[in-house]
């Protein structure tokens, strides 16, 4: 795989922002740590609560443990802190309605700021989860203040997971590819994010090893997103979203 600058190697497709040249995102993602609420900035005609992506090109996704499930096994509804790469709060997120079908079950998760007010969702429809049939590929939709910001949807592929991040119209501007394998017991486990013509690498979502006991006996996952600076809002929301359609499928269930 070529490793070139992003802006060089191919055209601005649809969802991104036109902005000056920027760097590659670091390779080196920073683990989840205790912040404040990150300043929220005043960006103009940019949808109501995406400002805060307009500042940064990683975000940190910390999964709560719940005590219930640690200790008794028993599914409570998923909550995460969202944060940006000097640990500052920038969202919440919670499970908002939950469905006895374990990790396929599916959800509206509420992306909520620092005056609890909702402003992204993302909604993943109820679907069979089996790798071998095309008819049971996953997919959700990320919306803000009511507003589709696009759709992340699974592509079939025998051996590696792999999806194609869509905009608001369903076009294709970015696709995911992961590994062989995701167990995630002894190291990182990492999703390119690929561009269209997938030549470049363009970011990663990234399952991050949380230690041996917390793989072991819960199912409260760290990762990390990175991805262009200049990469247009809603895209980076829609990312947010494929991370956790990511922790759903491969991640919820321990290992």
């Amino acid at each position: 795989m070529k490793n070139i600058s992003i802006r060089n190697s191919i055209q601005e497709p649809p969802g991104y922002l036109v902005g000056p040249p920027t760097e590659r995102p670091s390779n080196n993602i920073p683990k989840c740590f205790a912040g404040n609420w990150m300043p929220a900035p005043l960006i103009p005609n940019c949808p109501s609560g995406l400002e805060y992506l307009t500042q940064i090109d990683q975000l940190l996704v910390h999964q709560k443990v719940e005590l219930l499930e640690a200790f008794i096994g028993f599914e409570t509804k998923n909550k995460y802190h969202i944060k940006n790469s000097m640990g500052q709060k920038i969202f919440n997120a919670i499970e908002g309605n939950m469905a006895c079908c374990g990790p396929v079950r599916p959800f509206n998760m509420k992306i909520t700021d620092n005056e609890e007010q909702e402003v992204i969702n993302i909604y993943r429809p109820l679907k069979c989860q089996l790798c071998c049939f095309p008819c049971c590929l996953q997919s959700v939709q990320v919306t803000a203040s009511g507003i589709v910001c696009g759709y992340i949807e699974q592509t079939w592929s025998l051996c590696k997971p792999k999806f194609n991040v869509c905009d608001s119209s369903g076009e294709t501007v970015l696709r995911i590819k992961g590994p062989f394998c995701t167990c995630s017991f002894w190291g990182d486990v990492e999703f390119q994010v690929l561009s269209r013509d997938r030549d470049t690498q363009v970011g990663r979502i990234t399952k991050q090893w949380s230690g041996l006991a917390r793989e072991l006996f819960t199912d409260a996952d760290h990762f990390g997103i990175s991805f262009p600076m200049d990469l247009n809002v809603n895209i980076k929301a829609v990312l947010l979203g494929a991370c956790f359609l990511i922790d759903f499928m491969y991640f919820e269930t321990k290992q």
